[in-house]
This record gives structure tokens, sequence and C-alpha cells, in this order.
């Protein structure tokens, strides 16, 4: 068994097929230990850092900060023997590991070299001895000045068979290399990438090789052959930078990938798919504001971020148990509406990466305390780019609050396999019909988004006013609904 061990990029979640390499934690030469983290990735939902699959010291880091890596391919290599001595050198490697040129025996075959020196030969008729020679290329034409003198065997009409020469040869002028023609021999390629240079009329002297020890890949080959520029050897450019656009044009380019790839992709998927349905409700909130104030002065809630939006996510959680419809997915698989009978509360976050939407898992369940704890922790993880894949999987109702931004309220588009989702205004000093007599109250705007497959007019418009008289007065609300 190798000591030295290669690291694949893992499957971070839910069948996501590759990553983004956001910083190494560690360098070529480091010694690391197991479980240490290694590389912070950014997948299209979270970025994670990835502890080391062994202790031992890092020989080869694959991948620069800023590619995209497929799930399964390697990015790091781990001496987990470092005491056993030294590693065979690149040379002895390379020896190894170069592929044939065109036309050549490949090592092994019948005629090619074999371990130790010897030359492979059918089994049971013993080690060649001597050089081993070959037929040259069909067109040519040499004299072998050790060939002894006579007509060639009948074998050998279609071409001279060479020895190999005695005394000092004259220097043959090497051709230059044309695009389709073979690549010279010291250029490091497998046989099958050779076969689609020459498919592709590439010449693989001039294609810059990516893969171990300056092999040129099959991408390298392609992107030559689309005319695709590859990275400065020694400043290679991050995948995330921001490239200008054609010279004396004002625009910049950001490639889509990562949260904002599978955000995008979600969006479509859900604004053609499920019929969407927007309901609107404003109302005074001044009760709310203040129940929220006393409870920042007490002391379970002391350590805790409370805002309005906790007894807006209260306010659904009570409100989906009036109304268990409002809290089900639409399943064309089966044919089937799937109730839920549990409530993972998805929070949207604005992150520098893009929108998420993290959830709190059977929040439905918790106390004002602990749902006040959760979304404190939820947020914060968020905001640091640490959400792990597990906690944005398996929402079945969100909350956007885009009166963060000081927006009234909007049309929020339904994450996919959810039913409804709520968005919250600003709260605004505003002009109120209050007991009869104009005053100024808190009010804000609910916009209600819901798939009308499920849930139809008078159920969305039952569900949002519940949430609405809960919002009017939080306190009485929970002494009568829970």
């Amino acid at each position: 068994m190798t000591r030295v061990k290669e690291f694949n990029l893992p499957d971070l979640g839910e069948g996501l097929t590759e990553g983004e390499i956001l910083t190494w934690l560690v360098k070529v030469g480091d010694t690391i230990e197991l479980n240490q983290p290694i590389v912070e990735v950014e997948t299209a939902k979270a970025a994670v850092e990835i502890p080391a699959k062994w202790g031992g010291v890092v020989t080869r880091i694959f991948h620069d900060a800023g590619t995209t890596v497929e799930v399964g391919k390697p990015i790091i290599s781990i001496d987990t023997d470092p005491g056993a001595g030294p590693l065979p050198s690149a040379e002895s490697l390379a020896a190894v590991t170069i592929a044939p040129a065109e036309g050549m025996v490949e090592p092994g075959l019948i005629g090619g070299p074999a371990p130790g020196g010897r030359t492979a030969v059918l089994v049971g008729y013993g080690p060649r001895e001597g050089a081993a020679v070959r037929r040259p290329r069909r067109g040519t034409s040499h004299t072998s000045p050790t060939a002894p003198a006579g007509p060639p065997p009948a074998a050998a009409t279609a071409s001279t068979v060479v020895a190999p020469p005695v005394g000092p040869v004259a220097p043959a002028t090497v051709p230059p290399v044309t695009a389709g023609a073979p690549a010279p021999a010291h250029v490091l390629a497998k046989p099958p990438v050779r076969k689609l240079a020459r498919d592709l009329g590439v010449d693989l002297g001039t294609v810059p090789g990516t893969g171990p020890l300056g092999s040129v890949t099959r991408d390298d080959v392609h992107r030559i052959a689309e005319g695709r520029t590859e990275p400065a050897a020694n400043a290679p450019t991050p995948a995330t930078a921001v490239r200008p656009g054609p010279a004396g044009d004002r625009e910049q380019r950001i490639p889509v990938k990562g949260v904002r790839k599978l955000t995008a992709e979600n969006m479509v998927a859900s604004a053609f798919t499920a019929p969407h349905v927007t309901e609107f409700l404003t109302v005074d909130v001044t009760r709310t504001v203040k129940t929220v104030e006393r409870l920042r002065l007490r002391p379970e809630f002391a350590e805790l971020r409370v805002s309005p939006l906790l007894l807006v996510a209260k306010a659904v959680l009570l409100a989906i148990r009036r109304h268990p419809m409002v809290n089900a997915a639409w399943s064309g698989a089966t044919n089937e509406i799937v109730v839920k009978e549990y409530v993972n509360l998805g929070i949207a976050a604005a992150t520098d990466r893009g929108l998420i939407v993290p959830n709190v898992k059977d929040a439905g369940r918790l106390t004002l305390c602990e749902l006040a704890a959760s979304l404190h922790a939820l947020v914060r993880t968020a905001k640091s780019g640490k959400t792990s894949p597990s906690d944005m999987s398996g929402g079945t109702f969100s909350i956007t609050n885009v009166g963060v931004f000081g927006i009234d309220t909007g049309t929020p588009i339904l994450p996919p396999g959810e039913s409804a989702i709520l968005a919250l205004g600003v709260i605004r000093p505003t002009p109120w019909v209050h007991h009869g007599k104009i005053k100024i109250r808190q009010v804000t705007t609910l916009g209600l988004s819901f798939d009308h497959r499920i849930i139809d007019g008078e159920l969305g418009s039952r569900f949002l006013r519940d949430v609405g008289d809960f919002l009017t007065d939080p306190e009485e609300a929970m002494l009568a609904w829970s």
C-alpha cells in the first residue's frame, strides 16, 4: 500500500457535483493531524471546512484557491508515513509515468520494455537477449550498417528491420511540428489525449500541461481547441475574480456559480413550476414592538438577539398549527400533497455569496426562548458563511425579512418543495385609525406567496389573517392559541 495518499473532494451534501476552493489552510511541507481542517470549499449551498482524512506531511496541492473542482477529483496528497525515509524522486516517477511516443511499443507489450530492463516476450519463450528492435514507420527507409547482404526476408518487404546503429550517427533534421501531426516524444500525455489532439488538430507541443508532472490532459486540449486562454503560470486568476468586458466597454462579467448559481436554478424552477399567488395585509404591530422591548429586558433573553422577526416566526408557527395544509409540499412524482407534521422554519439570509435559506429544524416544538436562541445562531452562522448544507435542506415554510432594507413588502418566490413563504416589510410610524381616532402607530405590511395547487385563496387568506391578528396583540394570542 502506497504511503502517499490522494484525498479526493468529497460529496458535501445531497448530490453536489462540484465545489470551489476558497482558501487552503495548509501548504506543501506542513505536518497535519487527522481531522485537522485543511481547506475551505464553497459548494452550491455553503462554504465548509474539510478535515484531513489522514495525518502526515502534505506533499502536493493539486488546485489553487479559486479553482472549481469536481467531486471525486484529488485536491491534496499526504505522505502518511513521513518517517519511512525520502520519497522517490520526480525523475524516477517520470520514468514510470511518461506515456510512449506515437508509434512506440508500450511497456509490457510483446517486444516492449518490461520491469527490470527485460523485454516482454511470449510466455514460455524466455527473455530476449540483446536490444529490442522495431520496424520503422511505413514510408521510411533506413539501412543498418550491420545488416547482412542479400535480399530481405519476405516478411520484411514493406519495411526494413533496423538494428541499433554502431558508431556515430549524423544528427537527423527534425521537421517542425504542425497542427494535427504527432506530438514530440517529450510531451507528457496519455495515448487517448494524443489521439484527441490529432482529431482536433491541436499541436501538443504548444499546450501547457496541468496534469501530474506537467502532463497534458483532455481538458487542456479542449481548452486550446476552443480558443480559451490558459491561466498565467505564476499568477493564476481566481475563478471568482471579476473580469472586465471587451476593451472600451463599461461592463463587468461575474461568473455565476456556487450559492448564486443554485439560487438562480431553484428560483427559475419554482417560478415556472408552482402557480404563485401573493396576498398582502397591512397591520398595526405597535403591541408587537412593545412586547419585543419587554422581552429584551428579561434575563433569559439577555444574551440573545430579540427582534420583531422572533414574534413573526412564532405567529407563523401557531398559524400553521391552526392551518396544517399550509405546511405541505406537492409531489408530482406520486401525484400527492404531502402534509408535514413538523415545521422546519426557513429564514432567508443575504450573505456575501448570495441568498441562502437555512432552517430551524422542528421549530414548532421550541419554546419562545429556544426559538430566539435558534434564530440567533442561524443568522450568525449564515453571516459568517459557515452554514452547513444540512441546515439548508428540508425546509417546509420560509420567512424573508425585506423590512431590514427599508422595503414595505414584496412578492417572494417559493423555495422548491415548499407551499408558502411570508415577506415581512419594514415597520414604520404611520397615521392609523386606532379606537376611532387617528394616531401614529407602528405599522407593517405582510406579503404571503403560496402554491395555488395546494393552498386556495380562502386558506391563504385565513392563514395570513391569523398571522396579522397575532402581531396585533401577541401576548393575548399566545395565551389563546398555545
